[in-house]
């Protein structure tokens, strides 16, 4: 799979399109047009030199973190995978190491799918938590989902 254009529109999630300028947002007559120095001044500081495949990695991490509730490798992998996102390892990483994510409540929100949907015993459900070949979670994040299952 590769990655959506950032300027594209797509329907993959963390896909954006641009937006065209309106006619209103024209300078009129007589003002001045905003030099590049002081539109990128305006930009946040913290993707001020960002580069956009970075930035498109951390969006992407974050619709993993917020929709699937996916753990931190589960997400890196996802990032790095030849067969999903194809972000380098250094992209990946920045958004891993950039995103808020809250990886106890993840991990209780895919417990809660595995007792709720699958019926899966707080054991079973644990061990999917924690293994390398499932979530990915760390155990103490598994125990944290187990100990707030609710039934």
């Amino acid at each position: 799979m590769r990655r959506a254009d950032p300027g594209s529109s797509s329907s993959c999630p963390g896909a954006f399109t641009r937006r065209a300028a309106a006619p209103e947002d024209a300078p009129a007559e007589g003002d001045e047009a905003v030099d590049g120095e002081e539109a990128a001044a305006e930009a946040p500081a913290e993707d001020a030199d960002v580069p956009a495949d970075h930035r498109s990695a951390l969006t992407q991490a974050e619709s993993y973190s917020d929709t699937l509730h996916m753990s931190k490798q589960g997400i890196y992998d996802q990032l790095i995978s030849e067969h999903a996102d194809q972000f380098t390892p250094e992209e990946a990483q920045y958004a891993i190491d950039t995103m808020e994510a809250d990886w106890n409540e993840n991990a209780l929100e895919s417990a809660k799918v595995y007792q709720d949907e699958l019926a899966m015993s707080p054991d079973a459900i644990h061990d999917q938590l924690t293994s390398d070949y499932g979530d990915q979670f760390t155990a103490e994040q598994a125990d944290y989902a187990i100990a707030n299952l609710e039934g």
